[in-house]
């Protein structure tokens, strides 16, 4: 290997004329080394981190995202929507469902790992990953196995990410509708006010990379706090007033289980943007400590709120649990501006992604211009079109958990890494311990039969006449 400094997101190649930074390796005699045999206190955290000895391998760049500035961007991505629908998951689970939120979540973390593990490997492995990469999650998949694991990779992430900043749009716009009848007595059209969002949202849209609106993440997270916090307490209030022993929780049926795994998945759904992060951090390599920090806060957030509503509200849980704290206007109207202010927010991260490889795909300049402004602002068009067509969160959020969502996060992050660590090449070879092989399968097994079951459930929760809800342009508004 050479000593020279490889191109990759951050420092010029030519001073003034790029914005792509550079990684420095230091120089090693024969093959390339195992990215995982990092000094400092990487070790210390995740021992599974290093697999043989060796050179130190370091990965860096002058400019980017921190450990806990990452944690932060990936909560602030993840938790709001989930906060607000787990409730409901749960009632469509049963009791069981605190567990499977506990179980699956500690499940998406550890897949979590072994994603940034990939990128990793794949980027000390292949030189031409290691420049400014706008699809990093299909080019593992390439690596692995060529078209067939780009593709399905990049359908999944185009619809979970789309279908997640629709679920943004449509829980905002609910939230702010609620807000204005409250205020002032007007039951405002939910359908205009998808429209007025979109239009506020597009020029957020055109920012470029993660690392361009780190302050968007921030906001998310800290805006989800302080609503979680709120939500709890104005559920504990509210059960002052409530027979606890009269409230019902009726067994689940096949059907509504589904539902809520489906809705659990979602709640976890990070996975499509975690390389896109994670490629945008100062060192990538340490992409496991901000997973670590990201589920804690996740967890500490999910558990309580999930819980507690189920265990006040049973059967009569609304789909977002907001509109449960009927006795409790005030709590309820601060945490629904929360909410919205991270909706509106993550709104920008969730659909990033899908913008990066749409750009790359038509060859958009990396710097800003008026094409990315075009492209962008015809994906957001596109959100709201799907918006006004299918005005019920709760279908498209338990449709993406069910299916596009439990591959991202449970098969492509088991199969790509157990591909990568068999490879042969000119590098250190990496041991899978028995354990780590098995725990990846059983969790590559929940992901295709949870996904299929999840997925069958809510199509035909969908099309059920009882649940049918007809599209803003056929009904005039709602």
């Amino acid at each position: 290997m050479s000593n020279d400094r490889r191109p990759i997101l951050g420092e010029a190649v030519v001073a003034g004329e790029s914005s792509v930074p550079t990684y420095t390796i230091p120089n090693t005699d024969g093959p390339q080394h195992n990215p995982y045999n990092n000094a400092d206190d990487d070790d210390e955290i995740f021992p599974e981190l290093i697999k043989n000895p060796g050179d130190n391998i370091k990965f860096s760049k002058t400019n980017g995202l921190t450990v806990l500035t990452t944690a932060v961007f990936i909560v602030g991505e993840t938790a709001g929507s989930g906060i607000l629908a787990l409730p409901d998951a749960v009632k469509n689970t049963g009791w069981i469902g605190i567990v499977l939120i506990f179980a699956l979540g500690l499940g998406a973390g550890f897949t979590g790992v072994r994603l940034g593990k990939c990128w990793v490997i794949v980027q000390s492995r292949y030189t031409e990953y290691q420049g400014h990469i706008r699809y990093p999650y299909p080019a593992i998949g390439y690596k692995c196995f060529g078209n067939y694991g780009r593709y399905p990779v990049s359908f999944c992430i185009n619809f979970t990410m789309f279908g997640g900043a629709t679920v943004f749009l449509l829980l905002a716009a609910q939230n702010i509708q609620s807000l204005i009848l409250a205020w002032s007595g007007t039951d405002f059209s939910y359908c205009i006010l998808l429209i007025i969002l979109a239009a506020v949202l597009l020029p957020l849209s055109w920012l470029g990379t993660p690392n361009d609106f780190w302050f968007v993440g921030v906001g998310a997270m800290a805006a989800t706090a302080v609503a979680c916090l709120l939500l709890f307490t104005g559920t504990l209030l509210e059960s002052r007033g409530v027979d606890i022993n009269a409230v019902e929780h009726t067994n689940p049926t096949f059907q509504s289980f589904f539902l809520g795994f489906g809705a659990i998945l979602f709640s976890f759904g990070g996975h499509a943007a975690y390389p896109t992060i994670q490629h945008d951090m100062v060192e990538p390599q340490k992409f496991p400590k901000a997973i670590l920090i990201t589920y804690s806060i996740i967890m500490c957030m999910y558990l309580p709120i999930s819980s507690s509503g189920y265990f006040v509200f049973g059967d009569n849980l609304r789909n977002n649990v907001l509109q449960n704290l009927t006795e409790q206007p005030v709590i309820r109207h601060i945490a629904e501006v929360l909410i919205t202010l991270h909706l509106l927010l993550g709104f920008n991260i969730v659909i990033n992604p899908i913008s990066q490889e749409v750009e790359e795909f038509f060859k958009i300049p990396h710097s800003f211009n008026w094409k990315r402004c075009l492209i962008r602002s015809g994906i957001v068009c596109f959100a709201l079109f799907v918006a006004e067509t299918i005005p019920h969160f709760g279908s498209i959020l338990n449709l993406i958990g069910g299916s596009s969502t439990a591959f991202l996060i449970f098969v492509f992050p088991s199969i790509f890494y157990l591909k990568l660590c068999s490879m042969k090449g000119d590098w250190d070879e990496i041991e899978v311990e028995l354990w780590e092989k098995v725990l990846l399968i059983i969790l590559c097994s929940i992901g295709v039969v949870g996904g299929v079951a999840s997925t069958v459930s809510t199509i035909q929760s969908m099309v059920d006449p009882k649940t049918f809800v007809p599209p803003c342009y056929v009904n005039g508004g709602v």
